[in-house]
């Protein structure tokens, strides 16, 4: 009796701790199955680009020289700078005599000024020779009424007989000279009217040709005073004041200051990633501007690789020559790509196993990653743009299938 009742106790206080038991599973299960809003951080896949950046050091330098030459054979005057000197844009540097120039700017105003007369006399001629032209026409059609009336009259007569057959017909061969008559002047008018056009269209010619000669000329007058076209410094002057220029001579060399590149180096270990065309950056006051990796010297100096970056716009007012600044060069990149920002639960590995939002659950995807760089993982497969991804959360996410996502 004692044994049963016994027995009957151990079997309440085992039921008793199973029932304890699945609660307390519930309601741990409950607490691990749910996710609260403003509990755990989550990123968005955008589209963008991903660049894996190697750093490097650089030198703003002028991207190029410039050279000016004499425009014309002439005498150097005056020399107003000496190498070395800065110039700014339209700064004078040497001015030549401009006497040759001018007199040719004089005679071909000379000669502009005689063709104009003769413009002139050529249209006033041509009047007058219309003016006679038409006299002469008008002269002969009024004879050819004449005779035709006359006709008229002597038809009259004839009929009568108050004249002969042959007077009359002497008057219809004069009809006839004169039609003739008129015809060959109002061909000759034609012909004399079409020189005279001709002529003058061969003066207005004459006048238009040295007209452009004449603004040639007044733009080489400009040019004897050799200015600087940009920003530089003058590199060299090979000419002296004095000295006879003979054609196209070099008297100016100048670097461009307008126009910039970086000559930069990276220890030769890592030569392999310069390449010609590769991206690359160059970083002034925090901005980032971007360029292309130019020519690449062909031999090692002092344990660095050498190589110019030339800048996708080489206008910058922040750069100056010899400037130092900083350089990446883009290793690898992708580009216009899904990607994440790196953190929390995302891993570099291939395959990573991550909870995507979808509306008011969490959802655990096999997510294929790609290219990783300090900000941004490439997302090669299983997300697309826009998808929510869980990072982080309050407590250690257990990568259950689901989460119920309830709102704070």
């Amino acid at each position: 009796m004692f044994k049963n009742k016994n027995t009957a106790s151990m079997v309440s206080y085992i039921k008793v701790f199973a029932i304890c038991g699945m609660l307390l599973t519930l309601s741990c299960q409950s607490k691990h199955t749910k996710l609260v809003r403003g509990n755990f951080q989550s990123v968005t896949v955008d589209k963008g680009n991903i660049e894996v950046l190697e750093p490097a050091e650089g030198t703003a330098q002028p991207s190029s020289k410039v050279i000016l030459l004499s425009p014309v054979p002439s005498i150097v005057k005056k020399i107003y700078k000496e190498p070395g000197q800065r110039v700014k844009q339209g700064d004078a540097i040497i001015m030549l005599d401009t006497k040759g120039v001018e007199s040719s700017i004089e005679q071909i105003n000379d000669q502009l000024a005689v063709k104009y007369n003769n413009l002139e006399k050529t249209r006033l001629s041509a009047r007058a020779t219309k003016a006679d032209l038409a006299y002469n026409s008008e002269t002969k059609k009024l004879k050819i009424a004449s005779i035709k009336s006359t006709i008229e009259d002597q038809k009259q007569l004839l009929d009568v007989g108050g004249i002969s057959q042959a007077k009359f017909d002497k008057t219809q061969q004069e009809l006839v000279l004169a039609q003739k008559d008129l015809k060959l002047v109002q061909e000759k008018n034609v012909i004399k009217l079409a020189q005279l056009a001709t002529e003058e269209k061969g003066l207005l010619l004459q006048i238009s040709m040295q007209e452009k000669d004449l603004a040639l000329k007044k733009e080489l007058l400009q040019k004897m005073i050799v200015k600087a076209p940009s920003d530089g410094i003058i590199l060299s002057v090979e000419a002296k004041a004095g000295e006879k220029i003979q054609g196209e001579k070099v008297l100016v060399n100048m670097s461009d200051l307008s126009r910039l590149k970086i000559a930069a180096s990276v220890e030769s270990k890592r030569k392999r990633m310069i390449k010609t065309g590769k991206r690359a950056y160059v970083i002034v006051d925090g901005e980032r501007f971007p360029g292309r990796i130019g020519s690449v010297m062909p031999q090692i100096e002092n344990g660095k690789l050498r190589f110019s970056i030339h800048l996708s716009d080489d206008l910058h007012a922040k750069l100056i020559p010899n400037q130092r600044v900083d350089v990446e060069i883009v290793r690898a990149g992708k580009y216009n790509v899904n990607r994440l920002k790196v953190g929390g639960s995302i891993t570099d590995k291939n395959d990573n196993e991550l909870l995507v939002v979808k509306g008011d659950s969490a959802i655990l995807k096999t997510v294929k990653l790609g290219l990783v760089a300090d900000q941004y993982i490439e997302v090669k497969e299983g997300l697309e743009e826009g998808d929510e991804v869980i990072i982080s959360s309050d407590f250690q996410l257990q990568k259950l299938p689901a989460y119920y996502i309830e709102n704070n």
